[in-house]
């Protein structure tokens, strides 16, 4: 019997694992990265002549179910059209019945990525500013994320910032519920190569959220709600939170929490005694931090209400303006005008300098 070489074995597990891309139109390169529930691929686009990256489901057991996910996945994608959010241009299923789809090719790191690498918290606080408003738009749409993190946002090559994973996604408002690219992938029929039988009964967004009960989010990123299961008590404030966790991360280049990993039962009770992240980082000004705690409040009625506020507050912090999460004193309102106006304190101390060596000199 003939032993096959470690480099043989490898190269044929690799070909067992690509995907069969032939019944579309795309052409399969190389496995870019591989998830919980889908792995993605870059592929070639002929028709287009670009790159493009393709999502596809890991688990071979195609049920309706699970094709109704991915599928609302890309709708859901596909009708948030924000400069900060990956544009979706094709879905489908493969060959072996596998749900696929195509988006665009987005070059870059991610936002814990480009953390290591930039130093400057004015930087990371605009970078925090476009992910909070990308989220804003998505709940302006009706949806929320449920899914905030440093690993779903992306920097681009030109310093975009773009939001992604949109898979646990939960649709708060029925009036968005369905847009164009629903339209167009209701038009295919049942039984040609490569599309989803009956895809009318896979339109249902009842099938969205999982009963009561069902933990959705990652540890130390997810509201308190989220890991206590109440699955109809999400709402954009759930997705608040984890922004905040994510402006912890940059803050303190730590996750909330992260020597322990909080359970369903005492999370909102281990999330009041997380850290402040002034004592972990001693440069985070006061400000900083209670807009940070604020969106991070273990009751949702006491973070902000909305992202778009949660990004003016930001706003405020970058212009040295009073954010509306902390009451400054009378000193510390001097000191931020100091801070903010020094080059016309400088001009006014060197004139005051002047005409004091001049009154000296002329005495003598």
């Amino acid at each position: 019997m003939k032993w096959l070489s470690d480099d043989k074995l490898r190269h044929l597990q690799a070909i067992v694992s690509d995907r069969d891309f032939s019944s579309t139109k795309y052409t399969f390169v190389r496995e870019l990265a591989r998830g919980g529930m889908g792995t993605v691929y870059l592929a070639q686009d002929p028709e287009l002549s670009r790159q493009v990256a393709i999502k596809v489901l890991n688990t071979p057991d195609v049920t309706d179910d699970v094709r109704r996910r991915m599928f609302r996945e890309a709708q859901i994608i596909a009708r948030l059209e924000h400069p900060g959010i990956v544009p979706v241009h094709d879905v489908g299923v493969l060959a072996d019945g596998r749900v696929f789809y195509a988006m665009k090719l987005v070059r870059g790191s991610r936002l814990d990525e480009y953390t290591a690498r930039e130093d400057s918290l004015r930087d990371r606080l605009r970078k925090f500013q476009a992910v909070c408003d990308a989220v804003a738009f998505a709940h302006a749409q009706g949806v929320i994320h449920r899914d905030l993190k440093p690993q779903n946002i992306m920097i681009g090559s030109f310093g975009e910032v773009l939001v992604l994973d949109w898979g646990v996604a939960k649709i708060l408002s029925e009036s968005a519920a369905h847009s164009s690219e629903a339209d167009t992938l209701k038009r295919k029929t049942a039984g040609e190569r490569g599309t989803i039988a009956d895809y009318e009964s896979l339109r249902d967004d009842s099938a969205d959220d999982t009963t009561h009960g069902t933990i959705i989010g990652t540890p130390n990123y997810m509201s308190p709600e989220q890991a206590r299961g109440e699955i109809k008590q999400l709402d954009e404030r759930s997705d608040i939170y984890s922004l905040g966790a994510v402006l912890y991360f940059l803050l303190t280049n730590q996750s909330p929490a992260a020597s322990k990993a909080p359970s369903s039962q005492n999370h909102a009770m281990e999330a009041e005694s997380i850290p402040r992240p002034r004592s972990i980082n001693a440069k985070v000004s006061k400000p900083a931090e209670a807009v940070c705690l604020k969106a991070m409040a273990p009751e949702n009625t006491k973070r902000y209400s909305s992202a778009t506020e949660l990004s003016v507050d930001i706003g405020r912090l970058l212009d040295a303006e009073p954010v509306s999460a902390y009451r400054e004193n009378a000193l510390e309102k001097l000191g931020r005008w100091l801070g903010k106006n020094r080059f016309l304190v400088f001009l006014v101390l060197a004139y005051l300098l002047m005409r004091i060596f001049f009154i000296l000199t002329a005495r003598s």
